[in-house]
């Protein structure tokens, strides 16, 4: 790998710029085969992208990337392994938040410990699911408690807006990083999150930046999709693609992305990625793959560089976007719109 391969999130703590999301081995896109999965991820280290995506509330995945750093180590060795990050949640369910305690937080993150056999985690990026909840900060302190005793290294949210975040920092909350969704038909953390990080020295770590498997050459020229869709995620990412202004200007930002990506050699989700790696406080996109087959093209990530023509391309279409508005998340938050009412809320219980 080489020095622009890697994001400094904190000083001695390095990142590769493409993240490995492991969403995709807890099933719900497929049967996973625990060894091929194993092997998988070795070939995305070997590749240079040494910095794995996970959370409690994913199904055994924590399990999986913990059998891949025991057999990383034992074939690569320790200096390998040491380059490897591995990045987990803290995400309590919604019917637990009116009575969480530093218990349960504690023995999350042993939890987490244990599955991902280390003796100190990487980052743990917290969630809260209901603002009107009270507790939200006093639960982020006892993660930081468990961060001062060495049991956490560095500390992220995920899929905080502007004020929350901005309350997690006032009440003294170490936090390095902010996992989002972000893409270019994604802009919310532009109203307000992006320059409140700056100030701050927070770095986001995007998702979604290929919107599930929408922005890709697969959907160009393709007639506009109707329900029910194959998961979740397509579910999802369709009603971004509404309110960003339809089915039409979609097929507009795709098809000025192809020329981009036809003027070097590449394709539309890789230029996409590119283009959100290029934006302020970007440090990572964090990028799904169900097996080797994407690995070549979440390489080609760290090689393109756009040009200051590919993005006047890219703002011109951009310019024309009706949305989605409001800050970060706030869209998902409320459970009767038709964002909300597809998020699961009560992962943990439901996967118990």
């Amino acid at each position: 790998m080489t020095e622009t391969e890697l994001y400094s999130l904190r000083p001695g703590y390095d990142i590769s710029r493409v993240i490995r999301g492991g969403w995709q081995l807890a099933g719900g896109h497929g049967a996973v085969d625990r060894r091929e999965a194993v092997a998988d991820l070795i070939a995305f280290a070997d590749a240079g992208i040494t910095t794995f995506d996970c959370a409690d509330i994913y199904t055994g995945v924590e399990n999986i990337i913990g059998e891949f750093r025991t057999a990383y180590g034992n074939v690569r060795g320790s200096e390998a392994l040491a380059r490897i990050k591995v990045h987990t949640k803290f995400v309590p369910d919604l019917d637990i938040l009116p009575k969480i305690t530093k218990g349960h937080v504690e023995a999350v993150i042993e939890q987490s410990l244990r599955r991902l056999r280390m003796e100190r985690l990487d980052l743990v990026q917290f969630h809260w699911w209901d603002y009107q909840v009270p507790g939200c900060v006093e639960a982020a302190l006892w993660l930081k408690e468990l961060h001062q005793i060495g049991k956490i290294n560095l500390l992220g949210g995920t899929n905080f807006d502007t004020p929350h975040t901005g309350e997690l920092i006032a009440a003294g909350f170490p936090l390095a990083s902010m996992q989002v969704q972000y893409s270019l038909l994604d802009a919310r953390p532009e109203n307000g999150l992006v320059e409140l990080c700056r100030k701050h020295d927070v770095h986001l770590l995007c998702y979604g930046s290929v919107a599930g498997g929408f922005i890709t050459d697969r959907w160009l020229g393709q007639a506009e999709p109707k329900p029910p869709f194959e998961n979740r995620s397509l579910t999802k990412y369709k009603l971004i693609i509404d309110d960003f202004g339809g089915w039409d200007l979609f097929q507009h930002l795709l098809r000025t992305l192809r020329i981009i990506a036809d003027a070097h050699g590449s394709d539309i989700a890789t230029v996409a990625s590119r283009a959100m790696l290029e934006r302020p406080q970007v440090g990572a996109v964090i990028v799904g793959a169900r097996n080797p087959s994407h690995l070549k093209a979440n390489e080609a990530i760290f090689k393109l560089r756009l040009t200051p023509k590919d993005h006047v391309r890219i703002g011109d279409v951009l310019r024309q976007r009706q949305g989605p508005l409001g800050d970060t998340f706030t869209l998902e938050r409320d459970r009767s719109g038709p964002h909300g009412s597809i998020m699961k809320y009560n992962l943990n219980r439901e996967l118990s």
